[in-house]
């Protein structure tokens, strides 16, 4: 092999943004390729001899570095270990779905007579899984607003093993203090874990705030192009190994190695992607304040929002998601679908193309929530009756404002 072809260590310097295209890469021995490849071999042989692919003096064949593609793959791993090197952690894990590294996480960690403390408000898939069918299992659940630290500590209890959170939060961009949530969880003894899909590594590395898990649905921001599914979680090396012989053997929801690629291609844009969606939503969050038919703009960037002042010491941009009340949501909901040319009324987000959809709260609390008293309170003074949630894309800053005013317009 040729010696420029060998792939070397990268310098212990490099800024995320280098890290972001080069963590993990290996440049194909045979043809130097740049690219990395797409390996789609479900396994790989065993090698006699004292070589990386032996088995011989090995009592687990899994400490194999590849062995079968449900436990890992070549380019599986390629996207492993850059998405560790984003968020500054030993290791990573790389699922099918971001929900399948949350129930991951979550039946790696959690047994009968457990305890977990999780955020009120989160994304459906988890609020729906930790509240309706952990308690199958013997295991409770406490959901807590984790703004409010009183509460999460009045909520922890002896048994509890976790507590779980997302800043900023879907849909309602609360943004929690992640440095106070993980001292009060280490203090109790508990493990706690982030989902940071709206934030991305390029506005907060949560691990260097003390929390011991960051998950992603690398379906949104991290791919970028609304294309694939895909989700991870990462952290200690320990924790990470925990997760993968359970979830990465038994649940058996295995990224595919062309969705891995895929993921990686948008990865490598991840930087200046994030960085000119945040720029652009801060525009479209003080336009939309400005506007008649606005009532209440919500965007960590805003001055207004409840959280501005720990966002600004906490995440390095705001993200591109805003949230907005208008005066009858579901008359403007039926305008925007109609009028809307640039922006594409639907749901997901974190995509190239600017998506809005309208999360009723009535609907939202029916279907999901269920919030009642005073969590109840906390989510409507966030969203009223219903909140317009905007993931910004990479159309020009000047199409997405004139696209928005004249569908918001009477």
């Amino acid at each position: 092999m040729p010696d420029h072809f060998v792939t070397r260590p990268l310098p212990s310097t490099l800024s995320a943004e280098t890290l972001s295209l080069d963590a993990g890469l290996i440049v194909d021995p045979s043809t130097g390729a740049i690219a990395p490849n797409m390996s789609m071999s479900v396994n790989n042989v065993l090698m006699p001899g004292d070589g990386a692919f032996s088995a011989d003096g090995i009592e687990d064949l899994a400490q194999l570095p590849y062995l079968y593609a449900r436990w890992t793959n070549p380019t599986v791993r390629q996207l492993e270990q850059r998405l560790a090197a984003l968020e500054g952690a030993d290791d990573a894990l790389a699922s099918a779905t971001g929900m399948a590294s949350i129930a991951g996480m979550l039946f790696t960690l959690l047994k009968a007579g457990d305890h977990l403390v999780v955020s009120d408000v989160c994304y459906a898939g988890a609020v729906e899984l930790t509240q309706r069918v952990l308690p199958d299992f013997g295991i409770e659940v406490t959901p807590v607003n984790m703004v409010r630290l009183d509460e999460v500590e009045a909520a922890v209890r002896p048994n509890t093993r976790l507590i779980h959170c997302e800043s900023p939060v879907n849909p309602i961009l609360r943004v929690v203090d992640l440095q106070a949530l993980a001292t009060l969880a280490h203090r109790h003894g508990a493990l706690i874990s982030v989902d940071s899909t709206f934030a991305t590594p390029v506005a907060t590395r949560p691990l260097a705030h003390g929390i011991d898990l960051v998950l992603h649905s690398l379906t949104k921001f991290i791919n970028g192009h609304g294309d694939v599914l895909g989700g991870a979680v990462i952290g200690r090396r320990e924790l990470i190994a925990r997760i993968r012989a359970r979830a990465g053997v038994y649940l058996g929801a295995t990224l595919s190695a062309q969705s891995a690629w895929l993921i990686m291609r948008g990865i490598d844009t991840l930087y200046p992607r994030m960085r000119l969606v945040s720029e652009t939503a801060m525009d479209v969050a003080r336009f939309l304040e400005a506007h008649g038919e606005v009532e209440r703009v919500i965007y960590p960037g805003l001055e207004t929002h409840p959280q501005h002042t720990l966002a600004k010491r906490q995440m390095d941009v705001f993200g591109g998601m805003i949230g907005f009340q208008t005066r009858n949501p579901k008359l403007v909901a039926q305008r925007l679908s109609e009028r809307l040319r640039v922006i594409h009324y639907a749901f997901s987000l974190g995509h190239q193309r600017s998506l809005v959809v309208l999360l009723d709260t009535e609907e939202m609390m029916a279907s999901t929530f269920r919030l009642t008293g005073n969590q109840l309170a906390d989510y409507r003074a966030h969203a009223g009756d219903g909140l317009f949630r905007l993931s910004i894309g990479l159309e020009a800053k000047s199409d997405i404002l004139a696209d928005l005013d004249q569908a918001l317009t009477p």
